[in-house]
């Protein structure tokens, strides 16, 4: 095998969504409120919405050849999308200002080196918001390789109202941050207080 170092990305351009003409209008309009984002190019095609200084960094195409997945458990592909905020108040003014617009998380979590919520738009994909719990990429390393992480490397689910009160408080974000120990838990979804797979329809 070669030693020759191979080039990586610089960053992430864009990523690109199909939907179809009667969920069309709904996915632009979830994905400018989710991203706090404005249109550069629309036409009965496709919308190109940007949130930064990036010409677009995501594109949604309007293709009625492409049917829904009926059951997305067992379906293969893009698992989920995350975006990183720079702060637990970022975060829950984030939560907030989505709640305003109908957007809602079915799953908040503390995953160790992050703290996460997660959504699905109309078409059913899902996409975390995400603040990372340490200071470094190698501290995050580090925990990821301790026993705790490995008897639980899902997470522990938030209480919502609990985490804005602590957060809206003052309290020091490295504190809330800190993940609880709860012992083992492998599977995503088990004893989620917010939601369960088989009871929403995508």
């Amino acid at each position: 095998m070669s030693t020759e170092s191979l080039i990586s990305p610089t960053c992430i351009g864009h990523f690109g969504l199909r939907t179809t003409p009667d969920r069309f209008d709904e996915m632009v309009q979830w994905h400018l409120a989710f991203f706090g984002g404005s249109i550069t190019l629309r036409n009965e095609k496709a919308a190109f919405i940007a949130y930064d200084d990036e010409h677009h960094r995501l594109v949604i195409v309007n293709d009625p050849s492409h049917k829904p997945i009926a059951d997305r458990k067992p379906a293969v592909g893009i698992y989920h999308i995350a975006f990183t905020l720079n702060s637990l108040a970022d975060l829950v003014t984030s939560y907030e200002q989505k709640k305003a617009r109908g957007i809602l998380p079915h799953w908040p979590v503390n995953h160790g080196m992050s703290t996460s919520m997660y959504y699905f738009d109309p078409d059913g994909n899902e996409f975390e918001i995400q603040v990372d719990n340490f200071d470094t990429p190698d501290l995050a390393r580090d925990f990821m390789a301790t026993e705790e992480y490995a008897r639980n490397p899902i997470g522990v689910d938030i209480e919502i109202d609990e985490f804005i009160r602590r957060v809206r408080s003052g309290e020091d974000e490295r504190e809330i941050k800190k993940r609880p120990v709860i012992g083992q838990r492998l599977s995503r979804w088990e004893n989620s207080i917010y939601f369960k797979m088989d009871e929403v329809e995508v």
